[in-house]
């Protein structure tokens, strides 16, 4: 049995859980043994063809939907654990679904792989104003990225952030995929997704989709809208966060209503699927994210992106070829933008590129991620045997 161990697995969305979620769905089509292992959500139902394990969880505080893990309280849970025949483990987070991973692992004698996807300094200091104890923590999750038989980061400029937290271990490269690639026309897919929005014909489109948190600076892209007032756009949020109500309240005091629209959480897939496609450029100016999922779902529907100079983001982008960058203040957003709009002509063909370069399938990561898998476990044995 295949173990993949993950914080958050859907209906709580965002990169990481949709990110596990196609992890399990294309390897268990490879060999019909996985596993999801996460916190309970109340209400949620699974329809997968694998089991998705659930253990006690509470709320977490100003995080919502995001739930912390008790997995040792969980005395049903942990029984059904002692009877999984597991024959490796791989962590997405190094929260409690990764020690619990590590913990089964050990217990097992099979090797366990830990992808490092967040920059968790950024999570810890945006609520713990203490410095020694933002320290404490992340020594706490390098301590247990050393544990794990291999790490893995999901583009190469997330190693960077790696490092600045002190872990020295090699690490493997191993990209995300994406379950909107494909080698087909995305011309009606664009059209049918401006009949949903209503967009009238010629109106440029701007997307921007994640969560609504300040660490992801969508305000700085509601003040730049607020200097091209005088420019035909419309701009779209999807997604949903702790700064929500407030970038709302924003836009409304930059007379913007008319001009962007918040839809909220988008979670069918072949809806937003059409809005990536509807869109001209998507606007992501995240100093936060490292290997975003949307910027490769946007590429995958040839939408290309702006995104922040210099952001671990933006390390796939070549400006001006499969997308572009700017400085993440307003003034730059703002002043791109309005570059950007009168040059329709570019925005087309870095789509076309973004699409080629940015938007691996799934189904090739898979079959990557499998043989990968394969050689840790066939090399655990060596040593087992070896010893």
């Amino acid at each position: 049995m295949i173990g993949i161990f993950n914080d958050c697995y859907p209906p709580v969305i965002d990169g990481v859980s949709m990110t596990v979620q196609n992890y399990a769905r294309w390897l268990n089509r490879k060999c019909n043994d996985v596993c999801v292992v996460t916190p309970s959500v109340p209400g949620a139902v699974y329809d997968e063809d694998f089991p998705v394990y659930g253990y006690f969880s509470v709320p977490i505080p100003m995080r919502k939907p995001y739930r912390m893990g008790l997995p040792l309280v969980d005395r049903a849970f942990l029984s059904r654990m002692g009877k999984t025949d597991f024959s490796i483990v791989h962590a997405h987070s190094p929260f409690s679904s990764g020690r619990l991973a590590l913990r089964l692992a050990r217990q097992r004698g099979v090797p366990v792989v830990a992808t490092f996807h967040s920059k968790y300094r950024a999570d810890f200091e945006r609520v713990i104003p203490n410095k020694a104890v933002v320290d404490y923590l992340v020594k706490g999750i390098i301590d247990f990225y050393n544990e794990a038989d291999e790490v893995w980061i999901p583009q190469a400029g997330v190693e960077e952030t790696l490092r600045e937290y002190g872990y020295r271990g090699r690490v493997e490269i191993v990209d995300n995929g994406n379950d909107f690639a494909t080698h087909a026309d995305t011309a009606p897919l664009r059209a049918e997704g401006r009949a949903l929005l209503g967009l009238p014909d010629g109106e440029p489109m701007l997307l921007f989709v994640g969560q609504h948190i300040y660490e992801k600076n969508p305000h700085l892209i509601i003040r730049a809208l607020a200097r091209l007032r005088d420019r035909r756009w419309h701009m779209y949020f999807i997604g949903t966060g702790y700064a929500a109500a407030d970038l709302r309240r924003l836009a409304t005091s930059k007379g913007l209503d008319n001009r962007i629209t918040f839809m909220g959480q988008v979670a069918d897939r072949e809806r937003l699927k059409r809005c990536y496609a509807a869109a001209d450029l998507f606007v992501f100016p995240s100093l936060y994210d490292n290997a975003p999922l949307v910027v490769r779902e946007a590429a995958a529907m040839q939408t290309p992106a702006l995104l922040a100079e210099g952001s671990t983001a933006a390390g796939v982008v070549a400006d001006g070829m499969n997308g572009f960058t700017c400085r993440a203040d307003e003034r730059s957003i703002a002043d791109r933008l309005l570059a950007l709009l009168a040059r329709k002509d570019m925005l087309a063909a870095a789509g076309i590129n973004a699409r080629k370069t940015l938007a691996r399938p799934w189904s090739d990561v898979a079959d990557e991620v499998y043989d990968r898998y394969l050689h840790l476990i066939r090399r655990s044995n060596r040593t087992e045997g070896a010893a």
